[in-house]
């Protein structure tokens, strides 16, 4: 029997069983069935992600901004995601072994790549704001989707298995709006929020179908 987090305490809330999101794309319940149909990759690709949403978030956390007298808050929320994202990654890849499978070397994610494409760098609050929704869009994208792959009824473990996730990328998800908010408050991060939610939905719309967690429909 295959077992995600769900046996260790989880560091974030869980989720309700249907996850209200600012998303402005709705991703279709036919892109589930296109990305199980090839599990051992998906798996593959989201051992990536986990990978990366811990570095990201290790990264972020000597970032705190400019006049915060005590980062012990940021660093302690920051240290959080990231462990988090570590048991996830541990998680995932004990699914991928037990189905035969094998974390890749090589990983791309177009989606990820297209979003940090607008990350105003060299801005200095304005790239941190940007760095923050962001990952906030990412985790936001990957709660939906964790969503749609467990309501498939596909297959059973992984649809428990995916089910175990989602909240707490609902409660990451949150944690970087929270985070931006310390950064930039108000108006200002309100309208940076609404540019990039609607960048995300382009996005997102556009990429190519395959078993990837932020894969496209295709034109069909």
């Amino acid at each position: 029997m295959l077992r995600g987090p769900s046996h260790r305490r989880p560091l974030v809330t869980a989720a309700p069983p249907t996850i209200d999101l600012p998303l402005r794309y709705r991703t279709p319940a036919a892109w589930a069935t296109l990305a199980l149909a090839d599990a051992v990759s998906l798996l593959g690709d989201h051992a990536h992600l986990e990978r990366k949403a811990a570095s990201n978030a290790l990264e972020l956390v000597s970032r705190w901004p400019a006049g915060e007298a005590s980062p012990d808050a940021w660093v302690s929320i920051l240290a959080a995601v990231a462990r988090d994202e570590t048991i996830h990654l541990h998680a995932v890849s004990r699914v991928l072994a037990a189905r035969g499978g094998g974390m890749p070397r090589v990983h791309r994610n177009p989606y990820a790549s297209a979003l940090h494409g607008l990350v105003r760098r060299g801005q200095g609050t304005r790239e941190l704001l940007d760095r923050l929704l962001i990952s906030a869009l990412i985790e936001a994208r990957s709660c939906e989707r964790f969503e749609l792959l467990a309501a498939s009824g596909l297959d059973a473990e992984l649809c428990a298995f995916f089910d175990s996730l989602r909240g707490s990328e609902q409660g990451h998800y949150k944690v970087f709006l929270h985070l931006a908010e310390m950064v930039v408050a108000g108006e200002e991060r309100d309208r940076r929020w609404s540019e990039l939610l609607d960048a995300e939905a382009g996005i997102i719309a556009a990429q190519a179908a395959g078993p990837r967690m932020h894969s496209g429909v295709g034109d069909g």
